[in-house]
């Protein structure tokens, strides 16, 4: 983490995917709740994909070379999943 990297913490992670997700998506975060599923925001495969790609350019300030597999992407069906791997993945609380 650089020295001008604010600490990332879970509510941190989750304002980050809504507003990432809701930048791909074209919708308001506030319309993006943490127990919605990507299929009920209408998020297809190539949105997953942009996503990956924003919040492994995003979270680089954190950890460097942070990379999403695309095997554990087939796991992330919800936004809640998207959160908790990324935060297990920088092992934050």
């Amino acid at each position: 983490m650089s020295a001008d990297t604010a600490p990332l913490d879970r509510a941190a992670i989750l304002v980050l995917v809504r507003d990432q997700l809701a930048e791909i998506l074209e919708k308001s975060p506030e319309d993006i709740v943490e127990d919605v599923s990507f299929e009920d925001l209408g998020a297809d495969s190539l949105a997953l994909i942009e996503l990956v790609e924003a919040l492994e350019e995003s979270l680089a300030a954190y950890e460097d070379g942070f990379h999403i597999d695309d095997e554990d992407l087939e796991g992330l069906t919800s936004v809640r999943d998207a959160v908790n791997y990324v935060a297990v993945k920088l092992q934050v609380a």
